[in-house]
């Protein structure tokens, strides 16, 4: 009789932790079912320091592996993450599924400039409501940067007649900086756009710094927005056509070897610009896409760029990101080639001086990268 009850005890009890198990399961959705991409969502932030780390907890000879600048991984958070999927270091991991739209920003950083964490990512500008940018009105200051600009240019032409080896565009050409500009409503980003004084003004300077150090480089002189309107295409075309223009390119000259794409952010002046040296400077992040499969060549170009700029300039760079996924272009045309670097330079913010001293900062640390790729430098 008493081994009786203890076998229905049993059972009752088994029976109750089944069902508690299920509905736990049912609960947390398919997510978060045994399955490949389960274990890589629950693996994906670990890193091969931590394994080290769990390993010298039963052999401490491993721990003499670690680097001295390892964090120390917790139990209870990596427990917690895989179990409701939320990473306490990055909130999008809740409210992207709270509220919606919000997961839609699927950047992810790969590595953090200054300052740079999941609450001030970069966002791109919102479609302007006019392409051709006709109702905006430059400065009187910023014309005549441009006038500037282009006389530069015809005076140092040098490397005109040399094959160019970097090519250099801008997918959003329009893209502009509200102190250069005169608008009744200086507040809202898809107003900073301007046909003239935009984008490919930094683009042009980043040429004439490159050829400082020896590097020719052309600038993509089509007008990737004007084509837009041209064929009755949206915004969201602006990669599209921008590919079209740079496979051009590459079919016409085989000796380019770099692909700089420009742009500006949309984020406040505190986070795209920093002082060095008295001077005030735009800040800089790479921007590298996930959605092909050999996005390996062009996130080290991005990574060793932001590393010498961090040597050489601290705090000028704000990181490297990687961005992919089903809600992104995740491309970028940066599958085109190896050495593809799309840049984001400044924000709407900042002034064109701010972003020319930028790329010329960028010029010179991408100078010695480019001879220690090419020139068998050291």
């Amino acid at each position: 009789m008493r081994h009786g009850m203890r076998f229905v005890t049993v059972l009752v009890i088994a029976m109750m932790t089944l069902f508690l198990c299920t509905s736990m399961i049912v609960a947390l959705g398919p997510q978060h079912y045994l399955s490949s991409s389960a274990l890589k969502n629950w693996t994906s932030g670990l890193k091969g320091e931590h394994f080290l780390q769990w390993m010298s907890t039963e052999n401490r000879m491993f721990a003499h592996g670690l680097p001295e600048e390892a964090e120390t991984l917790s139990l209870g958070q990596v427990l917690f993450q895989m179990t409701t999927s939320i990473n306490t270091d990055d909130p999008r991991s809740l409210l992207g599924r709270e509220l919606p739209g919000f997961s839609l920003f699927d950047t992810k950083i790969h590595i953090a400039g200054e300052g740079t964490d999941y609450t001030n990512l970069p966002i791109e500008s919102p479609p302007p409501d006019d392409l051709l940018a006709s109702d905006r009105e430059a400065t009187k200051q910023a014309l005549e940067k441009k006038k500037a600009l282009e006389e530069e240019g015809k005076n140092k032409a040098s490397l005109d007649q040399e094959t160019p080896t970097v090519y250099i565009g801008a997918s959003h050409t329009y893209e502009s900086f509200f102190p250069e500009l005169e608008l009744d409503d200086g507040t809202v980003a898809d107003n900073a756009t301007h046909r003239e004084i935009n984008i490919t003004m930094t683009a042009e300077r980043l040429k004439q710094a490159l050829a400082k150090h020896g590097i020719a480089a052309q600038v993509e002189q089509q007008d990737v927005q004007a084509t837009l309107v041209e064929r009755g295409l949206n915004y969201r075309e602006s990669y599209n056509v921008a590919r079209e223009f740079i496979q051009a390119a590459k079919e016409e000259n085989k000796e380019l070897h770099f692909f700089f794409d420009l742009h500006r952010d949309s984020v406040g002046r505190e986070m795209t610009t920093t002082e060095i040296n008295g001077d005030t400077y735009a800040r800089t992040f790479f921007v590298v896409g996930t959605n092909y499969a050999d996005y390996a060549p062009n996130l080290a170009v991005a990574e060793s760029l932001h590393n010498m700029l961090e040597e050489q300039y601290p705090t000028l760079s704000r990181g490297v990101f990687t961005k992919g996924g089903a809600n992104t272009n995740g491309k970028f045309n940066q599958d085109l080639a190896e050495n593809s670097i799309l840049m984001e330079v400044g924000g709407v913010d900042n002034s064109l001086e701010e972003t020319y001293r930028a790329v010329e900062a960028v010029a010179e640390v991408f100078a010695e990268y480019y001879a220690q790729q090419f020139e068998g430098g050291s």
